[in-house]
């Protein structure tokens, strides 16, 4: 894995990944979408040409999202594009992302890869900016699949759901009351993570005294994801566990439950970012959670954008394409390629890991 070692390079990478600059084909499209920034990464290549990648997140500003578009820009020098550049939104809503895909168009971008906030959202704008030539990427969270051309998503969606699950009936002794803290009401990913989690509950007869109280939206904002994880125990007295399946969600609910009386009687898992949750698994917070290593959507996104564009595969089952040091990767039935599996992180290993 990329990640999955301390990597004090990492920071200096990311650095310069987000170094805000104003970009003129988007000074007119700011005022539409409430709040608008990007990062020019461009770089030169050899073999590239004038080919270009643009990545379009589901916000900027993210700690999450700055490690997969640190792998973006990785992966975008080493296929060969010319340059790369990050634009998008500041908070994630489900048009939020509009503006951004027009500009593209009009820019003549050769690869949008984008994480969805919505997946029909965006397909008016992902279906002119294909009519101009522009091949669709799709990253970590899915467009409606006649809206792009591939889709590189973390690991097979049922076993994300199906690792959190277990997680959280191992930290409550297999009864209680749960509830689920997620992202945006709209994300294809968390919404087809708490599909296979509720039919997991329902079904596996191991979970039947567990039952799912509440589930609530903390739109990948910090602040909002600190209320919602209040809201939910003063709802909810009897609350026994949190499944947060988004960092953003997870690292704020850690951060009131370490302050608060509910601190060691409320078990916390999800999907976090190990240098994020590291004082909250130190502390006794959170005992385990699980994540991929982020970096790789980025990277093996680049790669696939860089084929696409180059007529080197289409996105039909079956294609193949190298994605540099993670190598050759297929493509699954729907245009899906799997980057890797999740890792579970506790306080016996966390500390290995530096992203």
């Amino acid at each position: 894995m990329m990640l999955n070692r301390k990597n004090k390079g990492r920071t200096g990478r990311l650095g310069s990944m987000v170094a805000i600059t104003a970009v003129a084909a988007l000074a007119l499209t700011a005022c539409n979408s409430g709040s608008a920034s990007s990062s020019d990464t461009s770089t030169p290549s050899a073999g590239g040409g004038d080919q270009k990648i643009t990545f379009i997140p589901k916000q900027l500003n993210n700690p999450y999202t700055d490690v997969v578009l640190g792998g973006g820009k990785k992966g975008a020098t080493e296929a060969g594009f010319a340059s790369s550049q990050v634009v998008g939104p500041l908070e994630a809503s489900a048009s939020s992302q509009v503006s951004f895909i027009n500009a593209e168009t009009q820019a003549g971008t050769n690869v949008i890869a984008i994480a969805a906030n919505d997946p029909d959202a965006v397909c008016t704008a992902l279906g002119e900016a294909r009519s101009a030539g522009a091949k669709i990427v799709a990253f970590d969270s899915d467009t409606k699949p006649d809206c792009r051309d591939i889709f590189i998503s973390q690991v097979v969606a049922k076993d994300v759901a199906l690792i959190q699950t277990k997680l959280i009936s191992e930290q409550i002794g297999g009864s209680g009351e749960i509830a689920i803290l997620s992202a945006t009401a709209n994300a294809t990913n968390q919404n087809e993570w708490i599909k296979y989690m509720e039919e997991e509950l329902a079904s596996n007869p191991a979970y039947k005294d567990i039952k799912l109280v509440a589930k609530v939206y903390g739109d990948d904002n910090d602040t909002k994801s600190f209320q919602e994880a209040q809201g939910l125990m003063q709802a909810h007295p009897n609350l026994k566990g949190i499944i947060s399946p988004t960092t953003v969600g997870i690292a704020a609910t850690a951060r009131y439950l370490s302050t608060s009386a509910y601190k060691g009687k409320v078990a916390l898992t999800g999907l976090g970012l190990p240098n994020e949750m590291r004082p909250f698994v130190k502390d006794g917070t959170v005992k385990e959670f699980a994540l991929w290593d982020p970096a790789q959507l980025g990277y093996v996104a680049s790669f696939a954008g860089k084929a696409l564009t180059d007529g080197k595969i289409t996105g039909a089952e079956g294609d193949t394409f190298t994605a540099g040091e993670l190598g050759e990767r297929k493509v699954e039935k729907g245009g899906l390629v799997i980057v890797g599996p999740p890792t579970v992180f506790n306080a016996e290993n966390i500390d290995k890991y530096n992203f």
